[in-house]
């Protein structure tokens, strides 16, 4: 099968002829139709995430076809459309497994991190973590629901039900989570880097109802705010732009340190809060809401054998929304 292949952080990503994984019998084997391109690539490219699987095959936004299943799989057939989350496995054992917090299981392995994900024709799946696809969405924009769009779900349960909501950096996620908060009838607004006037057009024709650079002060204060850019500083923007009682939540999983803040700004039980993973409760909620929204992915597609590519691009920040790699055919 042909793959991107992680050989050294640091990368470039490398076109090898791998052999076909086997799957056991908890797995199945997918034919890999898209796979989404996210800034927690770029992270483990980099070495930002300690201690990645080498080689390893990059993606954790897995859209594919079960072609071979385990005996233990029951609940997925031969032929079925699956997605392949961040969380790949989890050991079902510790007390965070039998409380619901499988999002923190110290045992966790991650999709594209420690086991190999999407940057290939083939991959091998936990079949727990495989999630059936609605059928409104064919694979390239079903690919940035599998994180970009879970993750950015959890953060919004997280950020509470409050009416006025800021996004962070508007890119893949962000995109998506507009959508959704729209149909909640929430009213969103915009942060974007300062002077990014594109970006800032793109967020208004999702549909939110104030776009402006992240270190301008919303018209009005915030009941919560979420942080998809990475960039420790924000933190302490966000607390600025949110009321008494408002949270900030951050969505990624590696951020830059935050520097430090006078307690006023915490003060009046505002609060910070990390988001870490999801949950297959997470992918069950967000999927069954995805038609009904609908929520609808802005993509740049690339072919494989354009995964650099593709990453350089999300790097400079050169499309709207989300990069997939097209991987069938």
């Amino acid at each position: 099968m042909r793959a991107m292949v992680l050989e050294r952080v640091g990368g470039p990503l490398v076109a090898r002829d791998l052999a076909v994984p086997s799957h056991s019998a908890e797995q199945v084997l997918l034919e890999v139709s898209a796979c989404g391109v996210c800034r927690t690539d770029l992270h483990l490219l980099d070495g930002e995430l300690p201690n990645p699987k080498l080689p390893l095959v990059l993606g954790h936004q897995v859209v594919g076809r079960v072609l071979a299943k385990g005996d233990a799989v029951q609940h997925l057939d031969v032929g079925q459309r699956v997605g392949v989350p961040w969380l790949g496995w989890t050991d079902g054992t510790c007390s965070y497994c039998l409380s619901g917090r499988e999002n923190l299981c110290p045992n966790a392995r991650f999709t594209g991190y420690q086991l190999d994900g999407g940057y290939a024709e083939r991959t091998v799946a936990d079949a727990r973590y495989c999630f059936p696809l609605p059928e409104s969405v064919d694979d390239v924009h079903a690919a940035p629901l599998l994180c970009a769009g879970l993750i950015g779900f959890r953060a919004l349960r997280l950020a509470g039900s409050g009416l006025k909501l800021g996004l962070y950096g508007f890119g893949a996620s962000a995109h998506l989570v507009a959508q959704v908060a729209r149909h909640q009838g929430r009213r969103v607004f915009a942060f974007t880097r300062d002077g990014d006037v594109a970006d800032q057009d793109f967020a208004r024709a999702q549909g939110v109802e104030w776009a402006g650079g992240s270190s301008e002060r919303p018209p009005e204060p915030l009941d919560a705010a979420i942080l998809f850019a990475p960039v420790g500083s924000l933190v302490v923007r966000a607390l600025e732009a949110v009321g008494p009682g408002g949270k900030v939540v951050c969505a990624g999983i590696h951020m830059s340190d935050i520097p430090g803040f006078p307690y006023s700004l915490l003060w009046e039980e505002r609060l910070v809060r990390s988001v870490a993973n999801l949950t297959r409760e997470d992918g069950t909620q967000f999927l069954q809401l995805v038609p009904r929204v609908p929520v609808k992915p802005e993509v740049t597609v690339f072919p494989l054998a354009q995964a650099n590519e593709a990453l350089e691009a999300l790097r400079q920040g050169k499309f709207r929304g989300a990069a997939v790699l097209s991987v069938a055919g």
